[in-house]
């Protein structure tokens, strides 16, 4: 058999990871040579720079191509699933960059110049999950983007309560990563190959005699990208790794690293255990359930807990969590004849996520700034003090909980329609009493903010991109909610189901 080799063209299509190495291995470089007392904050600007450009060549060389190219067999696959995912972690990785220019300080973060260049790495590792489709490039793409997650999560050296949470993450993280290698090789032990559609068609044609293995195979990557995802019961990590972490390396966690473990638990469930081939044998049946079973505990175990929480970094987790069920949902109950607009009503909704949850951890960073408090009690009268970031936090809190005319409202409506299309009837029940409860701690916040005085706290002066981001994401979350179908007739027009999900050529 001839050897694959990647062409000379074929870089082309590598443009936007890249930009986004040669960027990182600069920037890293400018920061050894610079003096110890130089300011940094240049270097974060170049970091978004960038970002932009890497976007721009995704939408230039890799959205909605012809058709969808594969470099080494399969090893790295450009279509539209990927493209779209990518312009997502793109987007989040550069609000997150934007909203700590100005706002990290050295006394926080005694390596700024390490946080800028270093949230490079962490997206590629996720573009490189988007686009895998073989299973070891797949894990490199999961350990860049993890380890990569676990030193940001640790640069606050000094901070007791940071030390702890980066333990807990590269411990438990370490765990996740075994389980889903363990996965991985019986899939391979199975199949004789790591690349996904080779699996499949192996899976389609003996599955019967492999039923106990594919179980376990399953079961053991549902775990693993479960912790990735923050999804319960895999989700004990977030709660303490969101508090310990700096605000906006919480923000990139429970955005940017989820959108990636999502993307690939679609890619992977799908591809290998959802296939066509299998689709209708009681096996793709318990594999459906098993991924319900998870949405629903997700849903339930986030929303309920978050009722307790009074630290607003440990609410957004809780909350994150609940999303992961959301999230889930059209996963899990599969496309049908009735119901083949799954991966819209999932983007649609992971972007929602992405500015709703930007946007709160804006608001965060700049009460944090100015009060010193991450609990609810920092939001007291904030209504007073600064009546414009106050209506932009209800702006984004409403799309939180989910009311009309929101983002969030229109995302969970899609996922709720395609659970009753496929008569999932309890699990949309699930996803209805479960935000229905949501309410009481996303309007918790609103108390706060309207019906309680705090006289003694001092003006808000939030950094200017702060200010922005909070805004914008504010904006995007009302504009989202009142031309919901433009994007949702988009995605469909450009995406294709057996080519970008299923590889098929």
């Amino acid at each position: 058999m001839e050897p694959i080799r990647l062409q000379l063209q074929d870089l082309g299509l590598l443009a936007p990871e890249l930009t986004l190495v040669v960027a990182a291995v600069i920037l890293s470089l400018l920061d050894l040579l610079l003096p110890r007392q130089a300011g940094r904050t240049w270097l974060g600007w170049l970091s978004l720079i960038s970002i932009a450009i890497s976007a721009v060549f995704v939408v230039l060389y890799q959205l909605n191509p012809a058709e969808p190219k594969q470099l080494l067999l399969y090893s790295y696959r450009i279509d539209d699933f990927a493209s779209i995912i990518k312009l997502v972690l793109l987007v989040g990785a550069g609000l997150v960059t934007f909203m700590s220019i100005g706002s990290v300080r050295e006394e926080e973060v005694p390596h700024v110049g390490e946080y800028y260049y270093l949230l490079l790495p962490a997206t590629i590792g996720g573009m490189i999950m988007a686009s895998s489709g073989e299973l070891i490039t797949l894990f490199v793409g999961l350990e860049l983007l993890s380890i990569t997650s676990y030193i940001l999560v640790a640069m606050r050296k000094k901070n007791w309560l940071t030390n702890e949470a980066a333990f807990k993450y590269i411990v438990l993280g370490g765990i996740s990563s075994a389980v889903i290698l363990y996965g991985m090789s019986f899939l391979y032990g199975m199949t004789g190959s790591t690349v996904i559609p080779q699996i499949s068609s192996v899976l389609e044609r003996s599955g019967e005699t492999l039923q106990p293995m594919i179980y376990l195979s399953f079961f053991l990557l549902l775990a693993g990208f479960g912790f990735k995802a923050a999804a319960a019961p895999f989700h004990m990590w977030a709660p303490d790794v969101y508090q310990g972490s700096f605000t906006p390396v919480t923000a990139f966690l429970a955005v940017v690293s989820k959108a990636a473990a999502f993307a690939i638990l679609f890619r992977v469930m799908y591809t290998v255990f959802a296939s066509p081939g299998i689709m209708g044998t009681p096996i793709h049946s318990d594999f459906l359930l098993g991924m319900m079973v998870v949405a629903a505990a997700a849903m339930i175990v986030g929303n309920f807990v978050a009722l307790r929480q009074t630290n607003l970094k440990r609410l957004l987790a809780y909350s994150g969590i609940a999303n992961s069920g959301y999230l889930l949902v059209p996963i899990a109950v599969q496309f049908s004849i009735v119901h083949f607009s799954n991966f819209a009503e999932f983007v649609y909704y992971l972007i929602a996520y992405l500015f709703m949850n930007i946007g709160m951890f804006a608001v965060l960073m700049i009460i944090e700034r100015s009060t010193g408090e991450e609990d609810l009690k920092g939001f007291a009268g904030l209504y007073y003090r600064a009546p414009g970031m106050a209506v932009a936090t209800v702006l984004l809190v409403l799309s939180l909980a989910g009311l009309p005319v929101s983002a969030g409202f229109f995302g969970k409506l899609f996922i709720l329609l395609g659970a009753m299309q496929t008569q999932h009837y309890w699990l949309g029940a699930i996803l209805i009493a479960t935000s229905v409860i949501s309410f009481y701690y996303y309007f918790g916040l609103i108390r706060q903010m309207f019906m309680r005085s705090d006289d003694a706290s001092a003006p808000i002066r939030p950094a200017l991109p702060l200010s922005i981001t909070m805004w914008l994401c504010a904006a995007a979350s009302v504009l989202l909610g009142l031309f919901p179908q433009g994007v949702l007739a988009y995605i469909e027009q450009i995406f294709t189901l057996t080519q970008d999900l299923f590889m098929f050529s």
